[in-house]
């Protein structure tokens, strides 16, 4: 039996907001639509199992990804680490704060 190692999966979204207000208060939609980059969030799937990756990433896109006249929420990133790995934003909580409060946002899914 061999040791497997403990891997987790990371996911990067990009936000977009619509900045297309009328005059009017109503916004504008299809071609007059204007998507301006907000930031984004990062999110963790624990216990990952790399041959599982595919059917992973389509979960996480259908548990985050949002699309409607106002705002978008899309996955633009992902990468697979081992449990231990730290982001840069978790390493500098623990080098300046000495733990860390603001960790990633955590998804829950079932294997089979």
């Amino acid at each position: 039996m061999r040791d497997e190692v403990v891997m987790k999966a990371i996911f990067t979204t990009q936000v977009f907001e619509n900045y297309a207000w009328r005059e009017d208060g109503t916004i504008g939609t299809g071609e007059d639509a204007y998507f301006k980059p907000k930031g984004g969030d990062e999110y963790v799937v624990r216990n990952v199992d790399k041959s599982q990756m595919l059917r992973i990433l389509k979960e996480v896109k259908a548990q985050v990804e949002v699309s409607n006249d106002y705002f978008r929420e899309t996955v633009v990133d992902f990468m697979l680490v081992e449990d231990d790995y730290l982001t840069e934003y978790e390493r500098s909580q623990l080098e300046w704060d000495g733990c860390i409060v603001y960790s990633l946002k955590e998804l829950e899914m079932e294997f089979a």
